[in-house]
């Protein structure tokens, strides 16, 4: 086996895309697959720094991406953001891990660019323990968003970049010797916690490299990118400080000035002064129904959907809106926002291509009206395949059509006149296409639900509810819970298997890597929140049993309890109590459903059928899925619930896992019961 690491060449992009494609443990998978031609694309959209292939005898077994944005983010100054980082299975036990890595950052140091950024999936413990043993930390959110990853970053290139001209010709000579960025740093733990140490109000993380029988330590300010203070220790235990380069970028750091607001007709418009992100409110609505990043007058470097780097923006009121101008160097763009009579407009004017723009609809219920005429309820891959990993993938919307979604009490249309990608049914990529006049137009429509839109409104109909069928014969009802496990670890009904639990075993789900409980309570982060979207249950907290049927949580104030019935007829009922968290409170479930079964659910007043291998995630205002015995777990917010309570339904090779979620600060309370089948009462 003779391995070769080198550059991305002309023509790989098909055996690359064959690679994945072969995997489903491909790091950007895509319902479907990807053809090579969209891979090429994608690999030109993310203004590529490299991107290293491993070939064995002319066949690609390992690739190795360095990125300034991938869709999702866009990098800081001095910043590469790491993706597309795989290895066929065959050849992971070898040393073409290690060599891809290491060339990778090899490359990234040369460029100048010192701080790497990638994201792992945490219960991914093989590629965690290998991001943790070469050096990655942990300055963010410590457990996964709604993407399911952790992000992490490696700033060992900025520490050696930043000492190097200070360091003696046998630390230079220790340096030179180094294959692997594995035998160079102290090994971290693998927990999902944060490495971040507040020192003098500065967020801080610690180094300790070994060069050798030479040592360095090093503290990095995370926000600013720029090493503090750093010394090396000789064989013989003398330290001295060492002088320090500065780098020759500079991080902007986020001011977050007040948003600009402006609005009419129970719509609302923030724009964000930092990154220029556009958000609409709406009355009745949780979360913005819309959003909209700024496209930036550089087309390499575009804001991500979940994150965009500060920008210089001159925002200035006009009539019904703003005006926002960038410039860099001696170009510009400048984007006029107006909001009337419900009618979204933007309208952009610049010098030299601008970047894409990406629009989230934020509708969580309803439906999703496709071009081809057909409806779909609004979810991850529904109506569309969820091209999110890699965008390139994603449909396009033929111009002179239109895209329309149907809420609870809001419906959007976007008439398509430029072009338009469907990255998955509630997100868009637009590029920006000027007109005759040199300007290029943006329009987007909001009205009240039932206002005519030109969404099909016959399917409102009244919410599937399952009829309350009596218990089975001697049904005796049954529940364990458990402090050590976090919650229920046991619900049977009669002979009926309600929950799935591996207790006292812990194993993976999802994306939580210590799934113990059948059922259980966290806080999360919003369900709206851009930066990640809700999680998925993995957060670490210790329970204490209040009672057999209640556990109270003393750092963080949470305690819940059940109401059991004996009666089987009755829903067993959780109450949950988070009077200080201010984040979203949401009760998991993963019931004990086949790999694959049917979920009948209520969204925005329409009932909709489906099966679980048909969608990644949809929202509900209540759900009922089918067990394994035949029964139906149904799921509702309790009567007297917040009106923001809602469900949230995740499909994984692990099985079905259900999110019932409450807003920060208000009553959370759930019934769930155990029927014959989902039909209409």
């Amino acid at each position: 086996m003779s391995i070769t690491i080198r550059p991305y060449q002309e023509g790989d992009a098909h055996d690359i895309a064959a690679l994945y494609n072969r995997h489903r443990d491909n790091p950007n998978p895509v319902a479907g697959g990807i053809t090579g031609d969209e891979l090429e694309r994608e690999l030109a959209e993310r203004d590529t720094g490299t991107f290293l292939v491993a070939v064995d005898g002319g066949r690609v077994v390992g690739t190795f991406g360095l990125f300034h944005n991938t869709g999702r983010r866009s990098a800081r100054a001095g910043e590469l953001i790491a993706d597309m980082f795989f290895v066929a299975p065959a050849y992971r036990n070898g040393v073409i891990t290690g060599r891809l890595f290491t060339e990778a950052v090899e490359w990234m140091v040369q460029s100048g660019c010192l701080v790497l950024r990638l994201t792992v999936n945490p219960a991914n413990s093989v590629a965690f323990k290998l991001y943790r043993r070469v050096g990655c930390v942990s300055v963010g959110q410590t457990v996964p968003g709604e993407d399911g990853n952790v992000e992490l970053h490696n700033y060992i290139p900025l520490v050696l970049r930043s000492v190097f001209a200070d360091l003696g010709p046998e630390v230079r000579s220790a340096l030179g010797r180094l294959n692997s960025f594995g035998t160079v740093t102290e090994a971290r733990d693998e927990e999902l916690r944060s490495d971040v140490r507040l020192v003098d109000g500065v967020r801080t993380v610690d180094y300790h490299l070994a060069l050798g029988e030479f040592g360095i330590t090093a503290s990095v300010d995370v926000d600013r990118g720029v090493v503090r203070e750093a010394q090396v220790t000789g064989p013989d235990g003398t330290a001295r400080a060492l002088r320090l380069t500065e780098p020759l970028y500079h991080v902007r750091a986020p001011r977050r000035p007040t948003p600009h607001r402006f609005g009419s007709g129970g719509l609302v418009c923030e724009v964000d002064g930092d990154d220029g992100t556009l958000s609409v409110l709406a009355e009745g609505h949780h979360g913005p129904v819309f959003v909209s990043t700024w496209p930036s007058c550089r087309a390499d470097r575009p804001a991500g959907w979940r994150e965009g780097e500060p920008r210089d923006l001159d925002i200035v009121p006009v009539e019904n809106g703003v005006r926002v101008t960038e410039r860099c160097g001696e170009d510009e763009i400048v984007g006029t926002v107006t909001l009337t009579g419900g009618t979204l407009r933007q309208d952009f004017a610049f010098t030299s291509r601008p970047g894409r723009i990406f629009q989230m609809v934020g509708l969580r219920q309803g439906a999703f009206l496709h071009p081809d005429g057909e409806h779909h309820p609004i979810g991850l891959g529904l109506g569309v395949r969820d091209a999110s990993e890699a965008v390139a993938a994603s449909h396009v919307v033929p111009e002179g059509t239109g895209l329309a979604w149907r809420g609870t009490a809001w419906d959007i249309r976007l008439p398509v006149r430029e072009p338009v990608r469907l990255i998955h049914s509630a997100l868009l990529e637009r590029g920006l296409t000027a007109g005759p006049d040199g300007v290029a137009r943006l329009r987007t429509d909001f009205r009240p639900a039932n206002a005519g839109t030109g969404v099909r409104t016959a399917e409102r109909a009244g919410a599937a509810r399952p009829a309350r069928t009596a218990p089975k014969p001697s049904a005796v009802r049954r529940l364990e819970l458990s402090a050590s496990a976090a919650g229920v670890t046991s619900w049977k009904e009669g002979a009926t298997k309600v929950l799935r639990s591996p207790y006292p075993r812990t194993r993976v789900f999802g994306y939580n890597p210590r799934w113990s409980a059948g059922m259980w309570v966290t806080a999360e982060s919003s369900r709206y929140g851009r930066a990640s979207g809700l999680g998925w249950g993995a957060r670490p907290t210790a329970w204490e049993e209040k009672h057999p049927l209640g556990l109270f949580a003393p750092r963080e104030r949470i305690g819940w309890e059940l109401t059991v019935p004996e009666d089987t007829a009755e829903p067993v009922l959780a109450d949950i109590q988070a009077p200080d968290s201010a984040e979203e409170i949401v009760l998991w479930l993963t019931p004990n459903t086949p790999r694959e079964t049917t979920v009948v659910l209520d969204s925005a007043g329409t009932r909709w059928e489906l099966g679980s291998a048909g969608f990644r995630q949809i929202w509900a205002a209540a759900a009922t899925v089918r067990l394994a015995d035949g029964s139906w777990l149904d799921c509702r917010p309790a009567d007297g619930a917040c009106a923001e309570a809602e469900l949230v339904l995740r499909t994984t090779p692990s099985g079905l896992l259900i999110g019932c979620v409450s807003p920060a600060r208000r009553p959370s309370a759930w019934q769930l019961a155990v029927h014959g089948g989902p039909t209409r009462s």
